[in-house]
């Protein structure tokens, strides 16, 4: 699709890989946006194509062509697109010509593992990661102890942690002594991990396996595939993939 200018400031960097519309915003406010080597704060700037525009420093280009993809996540790697103390960063294995445009939706921690959505479609991306558009995330979990059903079932209508807005889990089933699938809508900074220290548990290992209909499926720790429009469609308007019953109360 071919871009029309001129385009909002956060609308060009949002298609030049900087990041989700909002994050796009907070560049621009911080001060790290230049545009024909004026520093620009303002969020009302506009840009024509043959403008010069950088962040801190670096020159950045927007595509006409947007990308979706699937990644899954070893543990180890690191979702920021950069980090002078880390070393493996998740998007290197995306091996495409383009992978310098490419953010991650959401994220996930170094120590996790399993799907994450990949593109440089700045509007998608906030839609997603929007708490209102309530898209399910959904983990496997493995700790060193038994996770008891009381304190899933306390961590369902929320629990106070660091902050004035309550962690909260959707849903959960105990798949086995040291295993539980959890569901989130809403995903804060490692939020699974905050719950279940909160009770006194700790994990051993976090993996996603799906974001709302996208399902990581056969993707192996390293590989990405594509997602499809019809993927990303389903994904908006709100359909989950869940094929599972479960008899167990909390589910």
């Amino acid at each position: 699709m071919k871009l029309s200018y001129p385009l909002r400031l956060q609308v060009y960097l949002a298609k030049s890989g900087c990041g989700s519309r909002r994050s796009c915003e907070t560049l621009i406010t911080s001060g790290r946006v230049t545009v024909n080597t004026k520093r620009v704060t303002e969020l009302g700037t506009k840009v024509d194509e043959e403008d010069v525009v950088m962040v801190d420093d670096q020159l950045v280009e927007p595509s006409e062509k947007t990308y979706y993809y699937a990644l899954h996540k070893p543990k180890g790697f690191v979702c920021t697109n950069w980090d002078p103390n880390e070393k493996n960063y998740a998007r290197d294995l995306i091996d495409i010509p383009d992978k310098n445009l490419l953010f991650h939706i959401g994220r996930l921690d170094k120590d996790s593992s399993g799907l994450i959505l990949f593109t440089n479609d700045g509007d998608v991306a906030q839609k997603i990661m929007h708490p209102s558009e309530e898209i399910e995330k959904e983990y496997l979990v493995s700790c060193t102890t038994g996770v008891r059903r009381e304190d899933l079932d306390e961590a369902r209508k929320g629990v106070l942690i660091d902050m004035p807005q309550p962690y909260t889990i959707k849903r959960f089933e105990i798949i086995s002594k040291k295993w539980v699938r959890i569901i989130l809508t809403e995903g804060k900074n490692r939020e699974i991990r905050k719950i279940l220290s909160h009770f006194g548990y700790e994990v051993k290992q976090l993996v996603r396996m799906r974001i709302g209909c996208i399902e990581l499926g056969d993707l192996k720790p390293g590989q990405y595939r594509t997602v499809t429009s019809s993927e990303i469609k389903a994904l908006l308007n709100g359909e989950n993939d869940i094929l599972r019953k479960s008899s167990g109360r909390g589910w």
